[in-house]
C-alpha cells in the first residue's frame, strides 16, 4: 500500500511529519513491518530526529548551513538563486528516504524521536511524499 503526503513548508527548516505518517499506518493495513517515506524533490530531505528540544533541531540547522553554505564562491549551479546548490548538499547529507518500523499498527518510535521534513529552500514550497508500507504476506 502506498499514499502521497504532501506538506506545506514556510522556508528553510525542519517540518515534523511524524503524526502525518503515523496516520496513513494506522489507516492502513499493515500490523507489523516497514514504513518507507521518500520526498519527490533534490532540495528537500527526511531525518529522524530529537522531537522533545527545539534547541537540538535548531543547532542541526545551524551546521547544514555551515556545511553548505551560501556564499560559497565555488558553486557554479544558482539558476534558481544563492540557495540552491547548498539544498541539494544538504538534502544529500541528510538522505530523502527514511524506512520506519511498524508494529501494532502504528510507527515503532523511540521516546523522543520524530521523522522531519527538511527544507532546504529558503522559500516555502509545498513537497509531495510518497508513504509505502511494506509487511510479509501470510
Amino acid at each position: 500500500m502506498s499514499a502521497t503526503l504532501t506538506i506545506d513548508t514556510a522556508g528553510q527548516g525542519f517540518v515534523e511529519i511524524t503524526r502525518s505518517i503515523d496516520d496513513i499506518v494506522r489507516a492502513g493495513p499493515v500490523r507489523d513491518g516497514l514504513c518507507h517515506v521518500h520526498v519527490l524533490h533534490t532540495s528537500a530531505s527526511l531525518t529522524v530526529q530529537e522531537n522533545a528540544d527545539p534547541s537540538a533541531r535548531h543547532d542541526l540547522e545551524q551546521w547544514l548551513s555551515r556545511a553548505a553554505a551560501e556564499d560559497d564562491p565555488a558553486w557554479t549551479h544558482t539558476h534558481e538563486g544563492p540557495d540552491d546548490m547548498p539544498s541539494h548538499v544538504r538534502a544529500m547529507l541528510t538522505g530523502t528516504s527514511v524506512v520506519l518500523p511498524v508494529s501494532g499498527g502504528s510507527l515503532a518510535l523511540g521516546t523522543w524521536q520524530g521523522v522531519y521534513l527538511c527544507e532546504h529552500r529558503r522559500r516555502g514550497h509545498q513537497r509531495r511524499l510518497i508513504v509505502t508500507l511494506i509487511h510479509e504476506a501470510n
